[in-house]
């Protein structure tokens, strides 16, 4: 089963953000459990190349990879896909024709996504243009974030869209938009609350990043099912935490 219909068939998908841009770190957490990796190429350093190597690294495992792009421009677009991105995540998606636009560039088509039959998605070239355009069609995972308070009055603008697979609630950037300091401030929920119900009233998959796992259950009973949790460098970070908090503890358990 391909990530696109896990996520559409709303099945649990849970995945983290890539942070490193180098492949190690992607290649190492390809043996994990994890549904799917997000390479984060809006808010950490990857070029192309560094995005290739890491699409490589993941798919040496068979393990689903996308990719938060850096801005939705046909050239971002085509490079992640045409690596061999399982899809994208679109960030700021404010309103039905903006989604539309970038979208269109997602897939093959009159003014869409440009075709090249020599790029790792399409075999280089081992594969016929109508399995290429089959594929793009059947298996391009399309993300659509919403973290703008714009975003709010446009929803079912958004959510209408049927190339548009997952709602995905970016919580930081519109707690910021909303003029909060406060993830967890009332407008926030509020918001958040809105984004699911509406998606919900489409049938569409919805998904978050959620900072504090306790609410994990409340937000799942209200049909959130596609979580990008955590990151590479959190991964690093609270384990070297666990590691010291373990020792300090044998050491007080010693004396």
């Amino acid at each position: 089963m391909t990530i696109k219909q896990k996520i559409i068939g709303k099945q649990l998908v849970v995945g983290t953000f890539i942070k490193t841009p180098h492949f190690h770190n992607t290649e190492v957490l390809a043996h994990s459990n994890l549904d799917v990796l997000c390479l984060d190429a809006e808010h950490a350093p990857f070029d192309r190349a560094h995005i290739d190597a890491c699409i490589l690294a993941a798919k040496s495992q068979q393990k689903p990879v996308i990719v938060r792009v850096q801005d939705t421009s046909d050239s971002s677009l085509l490079n992640v896909l045409d690596l061999g991105a399982d899809g994208v995540v679109l960030p700021h998606i404010k309103n039905g024709e903006q989604a539309k636009d970038i979208i269109a560039k997602c897939f093959y088509g009159n003014n869409g996504r440009g075709y090249a039959g020599s790029s790792r998605f399409a075999g280089y070239t081992t594969k016929p243009l109508a399995e290429n355009l089959a594929n793009n069609k059947r298996n391009t995972t399309v993300i659509a974030q919403i973290e703008d308070a714009d975003a709010l009055t446009e929803l079912d603008a958004i959510c209408a869209i049927d190339e548009i697979d997952c709602i995905f609630i970016g919580r930081m950037d519109l707690t910021i938009s909303l003029g909060e300091t406060n993830p967890k401030a009332d407008s926030v929920i509020q918001a958040v609350n809105t984004i699911v119900d509406k998606a919900n009233q489409y049938n569409k998959a919805i998904g978050m990043f959620v900072g504090d796992l306790s609410e994990l259950g409340d937000w799942i009973k209200k049909g959130v099912s596609v979580f990008l949790l955590g990151s590479d460098h959190n991964f690093m970070l609270s384990g070297a935490q666990r590691l010291v908090d373990t020792v300090q503890q044998a050491k007080i358990n010693a004396e």
